[in-house]
Parts: structure tokens; sequence; C-alpha cells
């Protein structure tokens, strides 16, 4: 069946709740992104279906999570392209709304604030940008979420009257707002599971980002370092010594081409860095290495789950 393309929140709506019943379905999972769409997305969308009955991806540019107008303004529009890729998925709705549809009073008075978790790291470079991320997130996850009750006897495992398994899907390259989103759904009490995804990289390393096109072969080249010194980190881990920040931190700095922000390692949960384990001492528990900077005109972020 062709993926379905909705536009509204009440064909949203309507569509979505006529699949699960059309299916039979006790379950719908929602893969929220901008557009722009890479094999980064086509895994977010390929584990969704693998996990429920009825799937839609939004494509939405938020304009509260773009601080720059001209950033908001070049970001790449790749509709029919994005709407193949998720169809090749078996996505079966695709939400791309207009600005207006999600903010029909214009920029909302009232925002979900990300607190003191989204003040540090990327929300350091980029002031408000969590608070925007979180807000078209919470209006997101609200659209999406699947109608109450299956008609009596449609076959599947819902019954009438119960709400089928809801879940949403983001992308572990994006870790800071994963962990963002998790608090969220956790401190507000969501009815939504949310799944992380890893990272998927291209052959050479590199994460996979709607940001890479833009990047000549030379700065291409140079963005690798990146992966490598997440790698060394992940190594080193796995092999249970120090990690040895401070030598990772030194090959990227001999990238040239490489404008470093951050490279640090911290608490999953927490996101704050972590105290002990990582110079000196062997490594032990789990951590998380985290890295941004700007090769050329890009800036760019990844990140590497540390487990010994």
């Amino acid at each position: 069946m062709s993926i379905q393309l909705v536009t509204t929140v009440a064909g949203l709506k309507a569509e979505s709740a006529r699949l699960l019943t059309a299916k039979g379905g006790a379950s719908q999972g929602l893969v929220p992104t901008m557009g722009a769409l890479h094999e980064g997305h086509a895994a977010l969308a390929r584990t969704a279906v693998g996990q429920n009955d009825v799937v839609v991806a939004s494509i939405f540019v938020n304009p509260l999570q773009f601080g720059d107008a001209a950033d908001l303004d070049r970001y790449p529009r790749t509709l029919e392209a994005d709407l193949a890729l998720l169809e090749e998925q078996g996505v079966d709705l695709a939400f791309a709304p207009s600005v207006e549809e999600v903010y029909p009073g214009g920029e909302p008075l009232v925002r979900v604030t990300s607190g003191r978790l989204g003040e540090k790291w990327e929300g350091a470079s980029r002031p408000g940008h969590f608070d925007g991320a979180l807000t078209v997130v919470a209006k997101l996850l609200h659209y999406g979420m699947p109608a109450a009750g299956l008609p009596a006897g449609s076959g599947g495992d819902a019954v009438n009257g119960s709400l089928p398994a809801y879940r949403a899907y983001f992308g572990q390259k994006d870790a800071q707002q994963l962990a963002l989103v998790r608090r969220m759904v956790a401190d507000l009490d969501f009815p939504v599971e949310i799944v992380g995804v890893p990272t998927v990289r291209a052959a050479d390393g590199l994460a996979l980002s709607s940001r890479n096109r833009f990047l000549s072969d030379d700065e291409r080249d140079a963005a690798l370092v990146l992966s490598r010194a997440l790698r060394l980190l992940e190594e080193r881990a796995n092999a249970h010594e120090p990690l040895d920040l401070d030598s990772a931190l030194a090959l990227v700095e001999s990238q040239p081409l490489v404008e470093l922000d951050y490279f640090e390692v911290v608490d999953p949960g927490t996101l704050e860095p972590l105290a002990e384990n990582c110079r000196e001492t062997p490594f032990r528990g789990e951590a998380l290495a985290l890295i941004a900077a700007r090769v050329g005109p890009v800036r760019l972020i990844d990140n590497m789950p540390l487990n010994s």
C-alpha cells in the first residue's frame, strides 16, 4: 500500500484511526523528523514498522529550533524524496503540516522549558534550541497519539475502550535531545514509550546528518576525526583502560579544518561530566562521550555510548 500524505491534525487523527481499525491493530508508532531524510531516518522508520501495526512519520521544519533565520531558510526541503524513502520502509502515514497548522496563533506564548538539562552542551551553543524542540515534540506526540478503543471484534489485541500501545522513535545521534525527550515524557506523564535507535554511520564512520551535504570533500575528510576520537574512547572503555580524554582531544585539535566546541564524557542520564574514570583510573560503568565542532560552515555533533 502506498504511503498516505496528510497535512492537517484532523486528517492525521482520522486516517491513523481508520488504519488502526482496518488493520485490527494494537499499536501505533511515531517517527518525528524535520525532513531531508537519509539512511539514519530510514533506520528509525524500519524500527518503528517492525514494532507497530501503524506507523506515522512527521515532516516539519520547526522554526522554534533555529536561532538564525538564514539557517532556517537554507535547511533543505525535499518532500518528494522524503516520501519515497518513508514508503520504502513501509510507513503508513506521512504528516507534513504547515507552520500555520502547528502554530495557528503564531509562535506559542507558552512553551516547554528544557531546564538545566537543556542549557549545557548544545543548549549553551544554541540558546533556546531545546525549548523549541521540546515544544514541537510535545505537540507531535499529542497529534500522533492513537485513538482509544478499536471496535469490538476488529481482530486486534486491543479491546473496546483501551488505548493501543504508543511508541515514538528518536535517534541516538541527537543524544541530548533524546535525553530531554525522555525526561519530558517521564516528568510530564506522557502516555508514550520513547525508543532510542542507534546512530547510523557512513562506511568511513561519519555519523549521517542532513548537514553533511554542505561539506566540501576536504571538509568531509577532516570531519572523520570526530568519529575516530570517539572510537578511541570506545576502544579504551571496552578494554577497561583509562579513557585518557586529553589524548583524544589532542587528536581532534590536530585537524586544522576542525574548530572544536566541546568534547566531554558525561553521565548518560544527567549529562553531567564524570568526575572519575576519565583520565587515569580504569573505566568502569556507563558513560556517554559527546563531541561538537564546526567544520567549514557546518556544525556537526556526534556521540558514543561507553560501557565497560
